[in-house]
């Protein structure tokens, strides 16, 4: 299917930059010994895991439905978002109190080989930009929550990456070592503000909270379009993961062959799967005037 690998490519390729950014960020950490590298450089060991965390998830969720799961597996992605949430908010609460005690701290840190540090960040951002620019993209056609929460917490890294560069280099030019802690601070309140939209968004799917209105407006004006539908009810929908679940009544002639309604039936639920292709839909048909 699409979606899923889609989500795959989107989940290995966090994968793959995750790696390639701890291997880059150790031998920086090791030429300059900066504290703003080795903040850097924990956030991608986090990344490595959340990472993983997403792409087990991702592929989990894409398994068939089988006897225990008969609705499919698509709700691992709820959960994994959720834990990348907390995972989130903890490495937000860590940078803040990090950032925090830099600021207070009397003794600067002092760093050499900015350069080589420098070099790496620039890495550090090219690669993580590229990254995010894929998963924006699987996320808007694929509507997976692992993706876009993965792609928040690496937009949420270009921050303190882009302050690690300005403070190697600031502390080069001009003996300046705060400025770091100022933007980690605040690229700790844009984690936090993501997390809890993401974490929001996870936890309505668990709890069977239904879909987006505007989707159920839409296919509402499906079923209204089909004058062979005289009237429909019991309109619900609920999320797992990306995958939306639609059950409705709709109310046919009593009087016309089960083939005839069969056809309705099915022309509706292609029309509404055509809109919605991620969509499990399944139509009652009943009697007009005898709908229970």
């Amino acid at each position: 299917m699409r979606d899923t690998r889609l989500n795959i490519s989107a989940g290995l390729a966090s994968v793959s930059v995750a790696t390639i950014l701890i291997i880059a960020k150790l031998w920086a950490l090791g030429q300059t010994g900066s504290l703003s590298i080795a903040a850097s450089l924990a956030d991608s060991g986090m990344d490595l895991m959340i990472a993983l965390g997403g792409l087990m998830a991702i592929y989990y969720a894409s398994r068939p439905p089988d006897d225990d799961h008969a609705f499919g597996h698509t709700s691992a992605e709820d959960l994994a978002a959720l834990a990348q949430s907390a995972f989130i908010l903890v490495s937000a609460a860590i940078i803040a109190v990090t950032s925090t005690r830099r600021l207070l701290s009397t003794a600067p840190v002092e760093v050499q080989a900015e350069g080589a540090g420098i070099a790496v960040m620039v890495l550090s951002i090219v690669l993580t930009i590229a990254l995010v620019l894929w998963q924006r993209r699987v996320a808007r056609l694929t509507k997976s929550k692992v993706v876009s929460a993965d792609s928040l917490h690496y937009v949420g890294d270009l921050v303190p990456n882009i302050g690690a560069i300005v403070a190697l280099f600031a502390a080069k030019a001009f003996g300046m070592h705060q400025i770091d802690s100022v933007v980690a601070l605040a690229a700790a309140g844009i984690l936090v503000v993501g997390a809890l939209r993401i974490g929001k968004s996870a936890w309505d799917a668990l709890m069977d909270r239904s879909a987006p209105q505007d989707m159920i407006d839409n296919i509402e004006n499906m079923a209204k379009s089909y004058p062979e539908i005289h009237a429909f009810h019991d309109l619900k929908t609920r999320m797992a993961g990306s995958k939306p679940f639609v059950n409705i009544h709709i109310e046919l002639n009593g009087d016309q062959t089960l083939r005839e309604a069969h056809a309705i039936s099915a022309s509706l639920k292609h029309h509404i799967v055509t809109a919605y292709p991620n969509a499990d839909v399944i139509i009652h048909k009943d009697v007009w005037g005898e709908a229970d």
